[in-house]
């Protein structure tokens, strides 16, 4: 069954159909909401709202774009909603929250090169963290995600201009932000 049909009988109340949309698209909307939030508990939670309210909106759902980047433009809005809502009552900065990362070390003994990558991906995570929203979401949509220019102007709803050059912009930034952290010999990196 194509996934129009499937969406047709979804909106018209079936929720095997819907179940079959949710299994397609589940991991993805848990990986953006991962790869922004950086907290497993709360991306699962922001992921299962994103189908709570692409359920109740699916009937208004028009098929002027896919039904991933309708969904997408919900992930990313339900992100957006959740950082504000955080920052009001946290009032605590990215450099704040960075310090204090809640990713936990593995206390089982691996490889160097292995702890070497694990640290680097840390730094890197950290380094995107610290960008601006809408600088970490486009390069989260694009680079992490996989996304195309052109689903990424219907999620964001900018000209594939704003694209091109926010993507490039947050590109220079993560490497400029990747520059300046220390490498394992207490040196700096280089790009």
């Amino acid at each position: 069954m194509d996934e129009k049909e499937l969406i047709r009988q979804a909106a018209e109340g079936s929720e095997d159909a819907f179940g079959v949309l949710v299994k397609k698209y589940r991991t993805k909307m848990f990986s953006l909401a991962y790869s922004m939030i950086r907290n497993l508990e709360t991306a699962d939670d922001i992921a299962q709202e994103v189908f709570i309210k692409a359920y109740i909106y699916l009937s208004k759902f028009k098929y002027k774009s896919s039904f991933g980047t309708w969904l997408y433009r919900i992930a990313v809005n339900t992100v957006k909603d959740h950082l504000r809502k955080e920052s009001r009552i946290n009032k605590i900065s990215f450099d704040e929250r960075l310090a204090s990362p809640d990713i936990q070390e593995d206390e089982v003994v691996i490889k160097e090169e292995e702890l070497e990558a694990e640290r680097r991906k840390k730094l890197l995570q950290r380094a995107i963290q610290a960008l601006p929203e809408k600088h970490r979401t486009i390069l989260t949509l694009r680079d992490i995600q996989g996304v195309s220019y052109k689903e990424i102007t219907g999620i964001l709803n900018i000209s594939p201009g704003t694209v091109d050059s926010r993507l490039y912009r947050a590109r220079r930034m993560l490497r400029k932000k990747v520059a300046c952290l220390p490498s394992q010999k207490g040196g700096r990196h280089e790009m």
